[in-house]
């Protein structure tokens, strides 16, 4: 046994062992929160209950199950529940997501099962996913089209109904955003540049002409857009839908408000898998709605991808620089060895130190001072000295920078001083031997540096809060206007919208698997890109294998 603990066993199999542990509970954490987000577009049946309340009235609730728990009996007695009949140590209740917010006072209620009287899944209810109010859930009485009210072939006739404002909608939005939103960028920089003439002093009468001839011709295209807008939205009002909902009443709902109807009791198992993909789709390209409760993520998909592609174009060059000095031109003194002690202890730095140091350095001080200089026309109103996506992605190149450091220094390192010397020896300078011998043997360092830089980065949120990241953009960092990249522009983050919605949403139940969904689809972002900056130093390996041998 002495033997077997000095041979050094042991410690392989329990290494071996802790590896395992933390491999398998990874594993089991991404099934977790895979099983909970992606089941939550899964079309679920609708269900009827007829329950009996506490006074003895019968009132129909009609909803989805959400989930199901058993509570003690003792409980709900105290807290004033009463039983017809005597029940066991626990009763089972339901979590019900019965929408209508309009007409109820919750969207979600707790049923008790031994008052549901009954319960079924009826054909022919339908849920109505809408742009405002969230789901409606019931019966499609009938369809007012342009005027006529149709009862046959209801639901074909509803579905044409809706894709038709859905286009008209979206004609709408496109146009608003795209050519209205053109022309108020465009008459914003003809403000600006008129008031920058006024602060230079030369602003003259021709100039005055030439502005106004500008915006008056912007003005008009403005005018005829703008009737095309009220158009597409009058067309998209024209139809709606009358539903019997569960307190039995007829409700209209203007077919311009709803996005999508479905009947889940009616579906097929292939019927559910094909709304479950288009579920799916819609969550990763559609924009958030009801305070990010409803509605997709695009625009934090896109945030996130943006901001640490910019931030790992901005942090592999000074990383690389930093390493490429440190170990090949700075001596082993005293200030090297500080410069690399600080380095190390940079890392473990908190994250939220850097935000504060962003905010008060990058947005407060250096934003501040580029408009001072460069856009005082736009003052007091800040265009760099305010939170953006620049000075987020630059908090976080700082954030990672010694990440990149010490493992490029740890690539230069395993390069034999052989191969340097025969590159002097042939004539080259050591800038070019660094250049074309040193470094591309290594960038499959660099790379690993990068991977580790963009993992980091791409799941922090406390000092975006503070550097540039919001609830809500109005638009992305990249549109149509030039410069066509904004990098002054607050953005959404998948990392602080998991947050938001998860403690900041009025509406918890129905945030919970949102939380859940957008947290996959945070590690699956992460893996991605870390997947593609593997391949790269792979193919890199392979490359320089020869040089290395």
């Amino acid at each position: 046994m002495k033997l077997w603990f000095k041979s050094g066993s042991p410690w392989v199999w329990m290494t071996a062992g802790a590896v395992s542990i933390s491999l398998l509970s990874v594993i089991g954490l991404l099934m977790l929160i895979a099983s909970r987000g992606l089941s939550y577009f899964w079309p679920s049946s609708i269900h009827q209950f007829e329950i009996t309340t506490q006074s003895g009235a019968t009132k129909t609730i009609i909803g989805e199950i959400y989930e199901k728990e058993q509570v003690p009996t003792q409980q709900l007695i105290e807290s004033g529940v009463l039983f017809e009949q005597a029940q066991g140590e626990t009763v089972e209740r339901y979590l019900i997501k019965t929408g209508n917010r309009e007409y109820v006072d919750l969207d979600f209620q707790w049923l008790l099962t031994p008052y549901i009287k009954q319960q079924s899944t009826p054909s022919g209810l339908a849920v109505f996913e809408r742009s405002k109010n969230g789901n409606f859930y019931g019966y499609v009485e009938s369809v007012v089209q342009d005027g006529n009210v149709i009862t046959e072939n209801k639901q074909q006739v509803l579905l044409a109904a809706i894709e038709r404002a859905v286009e008209l909608n979206g004609k709408a939005l496109d146009l608003q955003n795209n050519e209205i939103g053109a022309i108020n960028y465009e008459l914003e920089r003809l403000r600006l540049k008129q008031r920058k003439h006024e602060l230079d002093g030369d602003l003259t009468d021709q100039i005055k002409l030439d502005l106004s001839e500008k915006r008056q011709a912007l003005q008009t295209e403005y005018l005829v857009y703008e009737k095309q807008l009220f158009e597409f939205r009058q067309l998209a009002k024209r139809d709606s839908v009358i539903v019997k909902d569960m307190r039995g009443e007829q409700v209209t709902l203007p077919v311009n408000y709803l996005l999508d109807v479905t009947f889940p009791n009616d579906m097929s198992f292939l019927a559910k898998l094909g709304q479950y993909g288009h579920q799916i789709g819609k969550f990763i390209m559609d924009d958030p709605r009801e305070a990010n409760t409803e509605g997709g993520v695009f625009p934090a998909i896109f945030g996130t991808v943006f901001m640490v592609m910019l931030m790992a174009v901005i942090v592999t060059p000074f990383g690389v620089i930093a390493a490429v000095y440190l170990h090949e031109y700075a001596g082993n003194g005293a200030i090297t060895k500080i410069i690399r002690i600080s380095v190390i202890n940079l890392a473990g730095v908190p994250s939220i130190v850097y935000g504060v140091f962003g905010l008060g350095f990058f947005v407060y001080m250096l934003g501040g001072s580029l408009d001072q200089l460069f856009y005082p026309e736009a003052l007091p109103g800040p265009t760099f000295g305010t939170p953006g996506v620049m000075w987020s992605a630059l908090t976080l190149a700082i954030l990672t920078l010694p990440v990149v450091i010490v493992s490029t220094e740890e690539g230069l390192s395993r390069i034999p001083g052989a191969l340097r010397q025969g590159s002097l020896a042939l004539g080259a300078t050591k800038a070019e031997t660094l250049w074309r011998i040193v470094i591309p043997m290594a960038s499959p360092a660099i790379m690993t540096g990068l991977i580790l830089a963009v993992a980091r980065a791409a799941g922090e949120v406390a000092p975006l809060m503070l550097v540039g990241v919001v609830k809500m953009a109005p638009t992305l960092p990249l549109d149509g206007n030039f410069p066509f990249v904004h990098l002054d522009r607050k953005f959404m983050h998948l990392g602080f919208h998991i947050y938001d919605v998860g403690f900041q949403s009025p509406n918890v139940e129905a945030a919970r698997p949102l939380v859940y969904a957008t947290s996959f689809l945070l590690v699956s972002v992460i893996v991605a890109l870390n997947i593609t900056a593997i391949g790269i130093r792979n193919h890199l390996r392979e490359k320089y294998k020869a040089l290395d041998h």
